[in-house]
């Protein structure tokens, strides 16, 4: 019998999940931008770094060494970090609605923090002070 809260593929992870789910979001938005070059320019940004957060937590997760998913869950740190950059000039340039902007970035913000604390945790388990 398995454990409810053990973790086996790398859509157990919360924090995959949720970053999933903002990509979904998204996605589903963005066809409603208006058909500028600048917003297509902005869509396509977002979606590639929305997408970089889940794609690398699960490449991770898949690695054959504790340092190697370190790093790959820090290119989707960095990838949520751009992800929130765009998500600015969404509300800034008015793309999207404000209170859709601003859930998706309590989502981003939230993902970059889970990133951050299962970092510390992949860091800690591997005896990496850095």
């Amino acid at each position: 019998m398995k454990h409810k809260n053990k973790i086996h593929h790398f859509t157990d992870l919360q924090v995959w999940q949720k970053s999933h789910t903002m990509f979904i979001e998204i996605y589903g938005d963005i066809e409603k931008f208006p058909r500028t070059r600048g917003a297509r320019v902005i869509e396509d940004q977002i979606l590639r770094s929305t997408s970089s957060i889940s794609a690398n937590i699960a490449e991770g997760f898949k690695s054959l060494s504790t340092k190697q998913y370190i790093h790959f869950l820090d290119i989707a740190q960095r990838s949520a970090a751009e992800t929130e950059n765009w998500l600015y000039k969404i509300m800034d340039c008015q793309l999207a609605n404000r209170e859709k902007t601003t859930r998706w970035l309590d989502a981003c913000i939230e993902i970059e923090k889970m990133l951050h604390s299962l970092i510390k945790i992949m860091k800690t388990k591997a005896g990496v002070l850095n």
